[in-house]
């Protein structure tokens, strides 16, 4: 029998030893000991249906067995190489993305998080062009790094006071296609007649476009139809690369392998993580013959398709084709959605419902942002304790959000349904 500490104990060992800036969900948060395909297990023996994934990360689930046991075999024949050395699990990965990445993108630069996947592509992206700025999305999140961060829209994920003047980093940012009360395609062509008036001033000394296909801490965030397909034409005009961010929406998230497919859209770069290791620290950003030819200087990732990393990736992509995962998002984020758009019907306050696949915001109070977050709250404490668990995001965090491991069944959402509809009654009353 395992000795907890408790919440509490938790609590005060991150209050003496963690960064201030280290914060966590809930007035009561549980201490989470245990996970197992869709379900997480509290210190107390309580199940909690997961409904966010470590913000997609746990896509495969938790602790998945066909993934796990090949991951500890792995763990226990050969840990670590670096890239150096000749290793096979490596270069098996690198070939089975080729099979599964759109278009012509098919050379792989291994990482250990979307951060440093972000950093890498844009990187790369200077290396081709010879050119030196990015354009990117207000409130858009692509890391942590310094150069990531100043392509980060989203203000509160913008940690380095350093970066508050617009343009310090040689980044340029546009309206993101989306405004509340606008009519979707207005908010799109806003984007675009800023990208247009950006390329027409300085085309010429942009590497790359930065994008999230679907904004996820943004608030889940769903262009029109158009609007990509347009921003890619538009791009290619000026010799602009698109790096495209899939790190929250590929590997079958939105009902895509990657979200950006949706449009029929091929990137000039990818980047991936979070569900490629499904739990396991594994990144990486991919390309073309020719973009990647330009990468010659040396560079390594200590860590990055080490073996253990790269033998959970295999596993992870098995899973995903033998499972119909990607079908299986597809499917059960229309019984979610259609869920969420009832309640909506019902509470005022749930002023838009959007996503894609199993990447769902439900949006409360969008003319009152700071009500909708502190109703958020109430609503993620109330699920908790009724055993589910969701996130939040959005740029005032009034988003709830639904990312759960692909796994989950019709089942688990009708009755994430239900005890939503239960605690919805009890906040909005």
């Amino acid at each position: 029998m395992h000795q907890y500490i408790g919440p509490e104990g938790v609590l005060e060992k991150r209050s003496q030893y963690f960064y201030p800036c280290t914060s966590y969900f809930y007035r009561n948060p549980p201490q989470i000991v245990k996970g197992e395909m869709q379900y997480m297990y509290g210190h107390d023996g309580k199940r909690y249906t997961d409904f966010f994934a470590g913000v997609s990360v746990c896509a495969s689930g938790h602790c998945n067995p066909d993934i796990a046991k090949r991951t500890a075999e792995q763990l226990k024949t050969l840990q670590h190489t670096c890239t150096l050395y000749l290793t096979q699990p490596n270069v098996d990965l690198a070939e089975r993305l080729a099979d599964v990445l759109p278009g012509e993108l098919r050379r792989t630069f291994f990482v250990n998080s979307g951060s440093e996947a972000n950093e890498g592509a844009m990187l790369l992206a200077r290396l081709h062009t010879g050119r030196k700025g990015f354009i990117a999305l207000e409130q858009g999140l692509h890391g942590r790094t310094y150069l990531t961060m100043s392509v980060t829209g989203l203000t509160m994920w913008r940690a380095d006071p350093q970066l508050a003047q617009p343009g310090a980093e040689d980044v340029t940012f546009i309206p993101r296609p989306y405004e509340y009360g606008v009519d979707a395609d207005v908010a799109a062509r806003r984007s675009i007649d800023a990208l247009k008036a950006v390329l027409a001033e300085k085309g010429d000394s942009i590497a790359a476009m930065i994008v999230e296909p679907i904004q996820g801490n943004g608030g889940i965030i769903v262009p029109p139809d158009w609007y990509f397909p347009e921003v890619k034409a538009l791009l290619e005009q000026y010799g602009v690369l698109m790096i495209d961010d899939e790190i929250q929406t590929g590997f079958g998230r939105t009902g895509e392998m990657f979200a950006m497919s949706r449009w029929g859209v091929v990137p000039d770069i990818i980047t991936m993580a979070k569900a490629l290791g499904s739990g396991i620290p594994i990144a990486a950003f991919a390309s073309t013959d020719k973009i990647a030819a330009s990468f010659t200087r040396p560079s390594a990732s200590t860590f990055g398709g080490n073996p253990v990393s790269s033998v959970t990736g295999l596993a992870v992509l098995d899973y995903i084709e033998a499972h119909g995962m990607v079908e299986h998002s597809a499917k059960l984020g229309e019984q979610l959605m259609s869920g969420l758009r009832e309640l909506a019907e019902r509470y005022r306050e749930i002023s838009d419902v959007r996503g894609a696949g199993l990447m769902v915001g439900a949006e409360l109070c969008a003319d009152d942002p700071a009500r909708g977050a502190a109703l958020i709250d109430e609503v993620l404490e109330e699920m908790k304790d009724r055993g589910f668990i969701i996130g939040k995001n959005g740029v005032d965090r009034n988003v709830l959000a639904f990312q759960p491991p692909l796994v989950i069944t019709a089942q688990d959402v009708e009755e994430m349904l239900n005890a939503l509809r239960s605690s919805l009654q009890i906040v909005m009353s």
